[in-house]
């Protein structure tokens, strides 16, 4: 069945209002994203200038170091010699899917996670596509143990994957509380 104009019309318009409604949050979030990849790339960079390849500056002793190291898989070195234009195509659709969820959502804080996952996956896009791998620096020693060496781009990735887990869980408590009283208050009628 077709819809008459002046509902096509409506519909329009109103995707018009809500695409100026969202305006800030998209100015906000490319203002977190231009600023997180080139803090990004600026640290990444300094660290190539002032550190050899391989090479450590113990910062604080038995606890955290810079170094730089070339990660050419994923996460924590994982997927060492898959391609990177498998990287590449799995970041852009990584970033399609932030981009269609950023402009669904009416929470800042899930906007606020959105860009830094989106400021993270851009700033090691970046790294592997220009130079084929991504270079990682930051070295912690949890109780004299090594954790994985990583950069500002698995930060930004990192904090924003924690925040929208916690955001989810702590919508889903607050509804589960919700339901939980509305049911004691109707059982009590």
């Amino acid at each position: 069945m077709e819809q008459p104009a002046h509902t096509a019309n409506n519909d329009k318009l109103t995707r018009k209002q809500k695409l100026k409604k969202k305006l800030p949050a998209l100015g906000v979030g490319a203002l977190i994203i231009v600023l997180m990849v080139g803090l990004d790339q600026w640290t990444k960079w300094a660290i190539v200038k002032s550190i050899p390849l391989n090479g450590m500056i113990e910062v604080i002793p038995g606890f955290f170091e810079l170094t730089y190291l070339r990660n050419f898989g994923a996460a924590f070195s994982s997927m060492t010699g898959v391609s990177m234009g498998f990287f590449g195509i799995l970041t852009i659709v990584a970033l399609c899917v932030i981009a269609y969820y950023f402009m669904k959502t009416d929470s800042t804080k899930v906007e606020f996670a959105l860009s830094l996952i989106a400021a993270g996956a851009i700033g090691n896009l970046i790294d592997r596509m220009t130079l084929g791998y991504v270079r990682d620096f930051f070295r912690f020693y949890i109780f004299g143990s090594p954790f994985a060496v990583f950069n500002v781009a698995d930060v930004c990735l990192t904090i924003g994957v924690a925040l929208l887990i916690v955001i989810v869980l702590v919508e889903e408590w607050k509804e589960r509380k919700a339901f939980n009283e509305s049911s004691k208050s109707s059982q009590s009628k």
